[in-house]
Protein backbone atom coordinates (compact mmCIF):
# COMPACT_ATOMS: atom_id res chain seq x y z
CA UNK A 1 0.00 0.00 0.00
CA UNK A 2 1.21 3.62 -1.15
CA UNK A 3 0.98 6.41 0.89
CA UNK A 4 -0.10 9.43 -0.39
CA UNK A 5 0.78 12.87 0.95
CA UNK A 6 -1.84 15.14 1.74
CA UNK A 7 -0.66 18.91 0.91
CA UNK A 8 -2.98 20.56 3.56
CA UNK A 9 -1.23 18.67 5.78
CA UNK A 10 2.31 17.78 4.90
CA UNK A 11 4.44 21.00 5.76
CA UNK A 12 7.56 19.18 4.53
CA UNK A 13 6.04 20.21 0.60
CA UNK A 14 7.02 23.43 -0.76
CA UNK A 15 4.19 25.88 -0.18
CA UNK A 16 3.52 29.74 -0.65
CA UNK A 17 4.16 31.38 2.40
CA UNK A 18 3.51 35.37 3.33
CA UNK A 19 5.75 36.72 6.15
CA UNK A 20 5.00 39.78 7.73
CA UNK A 21 7.58 42.28 9.98
CA UNK A 22 6.89 45.52 11.65
CA UNK A 23 8.79 48.36 9.64
CA UNK A 24 10.04 48.87 5.99
CA UNK A 25 12.53 46.60 4.69
CA UNK A 26 14.39 47.34 1.23
CA UNK A 27 13.53 45.68 -2.19
CA UNK A 28 17.81 45.47 -2.29
CA UNK A 29 17.34 42.75 0.60
CA UNK A 30 14.70 40.45 -1.82
CA UNK A 31 18.14 38.22 -2.44
CA UNK A 32 19.45 37.36 0.88
CA UNK A 33 15.83 36.32 1.69
CA UNK A 34 16.34 33.44 -0.89
CA UNK A 35 14.13 35.17 -3.84
CA UNK A 36 11.14 36.11 -1.90
CA UNK A 37 9.12 38.91 -2.98
CA UNK A 38 9.59 42.31 -1.20
CA UNK A 39 6.47 44.05 -0.48
CA UNK A 40 5.11 47.12 1.88
CA UNK A 41 2.22 47.66 3.33
CA UNK A 42 0.56 49.53 6.21
CA UNK A 43 4.11 50.50 7.71
CA UNK A 44 5.13 46.54 7.29
CA UNK A 45 6.60 44.59 5.15
CA UNK A 46 5.38 41.27 3.49
CA UNK A 47 7.80 38.47 2.18
CA UNK A 48 5.67 36.03 -0.11
CA UNK A 49 7.05 33.62 -2.23
CA UNK A 50 7.76 29.53 -2.12
CA UNK A 51 9.02 27.95 1.24
CA UNK A 52 10.80 24.80 0.04
CA UNK A 53 10.21 23.14 3.82
CA UNK A 54 10.13 23.22 7.26
CA UNK A 55 13.89 23.52 7.64
CA UNK A 56 13.74 26.69 4.82
CA UNK A 57 11.30 28.14 6.83
CA UNK A 58 12.99 28.42 9.99
CA UNK A 59 16.10 29.74 8.71
CA UNK A 60 14.42 32.62 6.85
CA UNK A 61 12.59 33.31 10.28
CA UNK A 62 16.30 33.38 11.98
CA UNK A 63 17.45 35.95 9.25
CA UNK A 64 14.43 38.35 10.35
CA UNK A 65 14.74 37.46 14.14
CA UNK A 66 18.70 38.51 13.91
CA UNK A 67 17.77 41.56 11.45
CA UNK A 68 15.73 42.76 15.05
CA UNK A 69 12.71 43.61 13.31
CA UNK A 70 9.64 42.47 15.14
CA UNK A 71 7.74 39.18 13.64
CA UNK A 72 4.21 39.65 13.01
CA UNK A 73 3.12 36.86 11.33
CA UNK A 74 3.32 33.88 9.14
CA UNK A 75 0.58 32.10 7.14
CA UNK A 76 0.32 29.45 4.46
CA UNK A 77 -1.36 31.18 1.61
CA UNK A 78 -1.00 28.09 -1.03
Amino acid sequence: MSEKSDPKTDLNQPRVYQIRINGHLGLQWEDWFEGLNITHEEGDTLFTGHIVDQSALHGLLKKIRDLGMPLVSVNIIK
